[in-house]
């Protein structure tokens, strides 16, 4: 039985959950308004939360995401805190150095998860 596939394919962004490596990818540029706008991003997380094959290494991508505003970051975070209450699951980040809001937004998810780990690409 085919899996159902997780995902937000928009113009400008794209999310997708990939169940063979357990990794979120975000792509593009995401400049939604309020904090309403993202209810399809924590539907999506949810969603993957809830799987019964998760696994207890969760990885978020955003290596290819240019752009996030304030209300995506918060949406972001409050997917980080519901990992860490989960308590039997870890998670890492991938970011790159090159994307100037995420150096200065991601280290700040440690506050929130101090078991979570940050991987940079230069």
């Amino acid at each position: 039985m085919e899996q159902e596939r997780i995902e937000i394919i928009e113009p400008d962004y794209s999310v997708y959950y990939d169940t063979e490596t357990a990794t979120i990818h975000l792509q593009g540029t995401v400049r939604l308004i309020g904090a309403n706008a993202y209810t399809h991003f924590t539907k999506l997380f949810e969603q993957i939360l809830a799987l019964e094959s998760l696994s207890p290494l969760i990885t978020v991508n955003v290596k290819e995401l240019n752009s996030l505003n304030s209300s995506g970051i918060t949406t972001l975070a409050k997917f980080v805190i519901k990992v860490n209450q989960k308590g039997n699951i870890k998670m890492v980040i991938q970011g790159s150095k090159q994307v100037a809001w995420q150096k200065r937004s991601l280290i700040n998810l440690k506050r929130l998860m101090p078991s979570l780990n940050l991987e940079w690409e230069e």
